[in-house]
């Protein structure tokens, strides 16, 4: 047992350190809010469209007449080159029944005959103009023969395939191959020769740039 002078002494060094002001807890640290910087918005990648020249060139139509692409701005137009002995010559029926179904809502289509393609475009005018009404009742605007690649490269083909934007231009490899033009005059889409004139993509792309809704 302490005398009772050291546990008076004792109890009073307990009372002194549990009042030590210096032993209060700390406050828990707050955690920092980080506030992030607001993205920088995307750039947004330009259109084929809008990297594409306007086409405003003139060809000769199969009567000699000339066809102004000027004449033609304010519609979609698609652009195709033909041949008459072809395995995609059955195409042109495709085309007609695209022409009659958009015709009204502003689309041309024209049919540029060439015989750059295992030569089987080899008639003249007159009997390309035959065979494309007798056979496939063809009424949209058809051109004269053109050189859709190669040295004599028509001035259309070379801008087509030449001065459009990167998924579009590269030389013509076969017949039937599309270009869609929009009604500003700009290419905005390129379908090779495989694909089915009334395919949903071709369609579907068409329907974009109609000029007049359906």
């Amino acid at each position: 047992m302490l005398p009772p002078m050291l546990r008076s002494l004792a109890l009073l060094a307990l009372v002194a350190a549990a009042c030590d002001s210096s032993s209060t807890p700390a406050k828990p640290a707050q955690a920092e809010v980080a506030k992030a910087a607001p993205a920088a918005p995307a750039e947004a990648k330009p259109s084929p469209a809008a990297e594409s020249p306007v086409i405003d060139h003139t060809v000769e139509a199969l009567d000699g007449s000339q066809q102004k692409f000027s004449e033609l701005r304010g519609k979609a137009i698609l652009v195709v080159n033909t041949a008459s002995e072809c395995g995609f010559t059955p195409q042109y029926a495709k085309l007609q029944e695209l022409y009659g179904r958009y015709k009204d809502r502003g689309l041309v289509v024209l049919g540029f005959p060439s015989n750059d393609f295992g030569g089987q475009e080899p008639g003249d005018a007159t009997q390309i103009k035959d065979f494309v009404a007798s056979k496939y009742a063809i009424d949209f605007p058809m051109m004269n023969k053109v050189h859709a690649k190669g040295p004599e490269i028509a001035p259309i083909y070379k801008t087509l395939t030449e001065e459009t934007p990167e998924g579009i231009r590269g030389e013509v490899k076969w017949n039937f191959t599309k270009f869609l033009i929009d009604p500003t005059g700009r290419v905005v889409a390129r379908f090779e020769s495989p694909i089915d004139p009334l395919a949903p993509e071709v369609t579907t792309a068409i329907e974009k740039v109609l000029p007049v809704a359906g």
